[in-house]
């Protein structure tokens, strides 16, 4: 049974190293907790050896999601659903979207900001 103290955290009876296979690290070092992933609708299923938190992982992941926004959602650390996302990205049953393109100021304009602020 979980322990529940006051402060409202709960402990998982299982730990997140039982859930990874004794793995710490993601297959991928591109996860990072920004990262937006989105389920692969192919019509394929999970195998029946996968676990209940990839399938949680997977039923979550419907539309773009961050990493960060699916532990939110799953109450797990981060880093178990950056190893557990990494072996669903891997199989291709998750992929990767891009967020969308970010407008950078021009060089010029950062290089006028700067002299500036050394001005200042």
């Amino acid at each position: 049974m979980p322990i529940a103290p006051a402060d409202g955290f709960r402990d998982h009876p299982v730990r997140s190293y039982v859930l990874t296979g004794g793995r710490a690290h993601p297959s991928r070092n591109t996860l990072r907790p920004e990262t937006l992933l989105c389920a692969v609708d192919d019509g394929r299923e999970l195998p029946r050896g996968a676990g209940r938190h990839e399938r949680a992982l997977l039923a979550t992941c419907r539309g773009a999601l961050s990493l960060a926004e699916l532990a939110a959602y799953l109450r797990l650390p981060t880093s178990l659903v950056a190893v557990l996302a990494s072996d669903l990205l891997d199989a291709g049953y998750l992929a990767v979207r891009s967020a969308a393109p970010q407008d950078h100021p021009r060089l010029d304009l950062l290089e006028e900001v700067l002299d500036g602020l050394r001005r200042f």
